[in-house]
């Protein structure tokens, strides 16, 4: 038996069901009357993990945003982990907006989280590495506690917990 037990926070999201929820998306703009004639698209940027959303004006390109967050949810993407930025004007009298897909925590995060199981005094070690953090501890119940602690803390991104062994 281990001597040795861990596991990894991590925060990504699944790009195939991301796709799916942007496919899912783009077919219900197509068949809804308000979205007759406009030049609403999105396009779905995987290698730079960015989602772009062009449309006619505010209005549609909100409603395209409420479309997509509740496929999202549908698909048990969480809402955390897309990164909306700030509305533009684009060509052509439309609107755009960029979404960023998060991948990996960012390292200020990952210190705070890092810092935040450490004052929880557990017998557990937190420890950076890369864009995931590794959390080790001697027990499997300090490690389960470690975990619903995270879940309780709102760190403003969307965790998940891999490799627990």
């Amino acid at each position: 038996m281990a001597n040795q037990y861990s596991f990894d926070v991590v925060s990504k999201i699944d790009m195939q069901e991301m796709k799916n929820a942007v496919d899912q998306t783009d077919k219900e703009i197509s068949q809804r009357f308000d979205f007759k004639g406009s030049k609403t698209e999105l396009t779905l940027k995987e290698k730079e993990r960015e989602l772009e959303i062009v449309s006619d004006d505010e209005y549609k390109l909100n409603a395209v945003i409420d479309i997509l967050k509740g496929k999202c949810i549908k698909r048990n993407i969480s809402l955390k982990g897309l990164a909306f930025g700030k509305m533009e004007d684009a060509l052509g009298s439309t609107v755009r907006q960029k979404v960023g897909i998060q991948s990996g925590i960012p390292e200020n995060k990952a210190k705070t989280i890092t810092k935040a199981i450490k004052e929880q005094k557990l017998k557990a070690q937190a420890q950076i590495q890369g864009d995931q953090i590794r959390v080790q501890s001697k027990s499997k119940d300090e490690l389960q506690t470690v975990m619903s602690f995270l879940r309780q803390e709102d760190f403003e991104i969307d965790l998940t917990f891999e490799n627990y062994r």
